[in-house]
């Protein structure tokens, strides 16, 4: 034992100082920024656009329960819908998706479909319910209320 009875050697814990923790800081790499998913040339979005994100294994899930396919983009792990603006608002999506306001994505994503016209939207409300089925959620509006 040293000093006031602290233990040097194996096990003994020390402290870090300020220069060290600066230079791990330096080390780390830095986070991809957001990106903006880029809509195709000649597509409109006179509503804006934000995107859902999920998990690519429920894209093909949900697809086939889709009056409509806006815009589609994959980034290895995830598909990006396209929906209006706002889609979000008193809608809370299903675990495992992500609202991404104003469509940012943290990797680079393509575009793997493209909808006939100049729309980019996927209707949010029958993308928002093959989510829920795809997932095994039930929709907001049909749980029940606690009291």
């Amino acid at each position: 034992m040293t000093g006031a009875g602290r233990a040097v050697g194996a096990g003994a814990e020390q402290a870090i100082g300020l220069n060290t923790l600066v230079r791990l800081q330096r080390r780390r790499p830095a986070p991809e920024p957001d990106r903006r998913l880029t809509l195709p040339d000649g597509m409109t979005a006179p509503l804006g656009f934000d995107a859902v994100a999920v998990p690519d294994h429920l894209g093909p899930l949900v697809v086939p329960r889709l009056p409509r396919v806006g815009c589609v983009y994959a980034d290895g792990s995830r598909w990006w819908w396209i929906v209006p603006s706002d889609s979000d608002y008193a809608l809370p999506w299903p675990s495992p998706a992500h609202y991404a306001t104003g469509a940012l994505s943290t990797g680079t994503a393509r575009l793997i479909h493209r909808p006939e016209g100049t729309v980019p939207y996927t209707p949010p409300i029958p993308l928002y319910l093959a989510l829920c089925r795809a997932t095994g959620t039930a929709p907001d509006w049909s749980r029940a209320v606690p009291a």
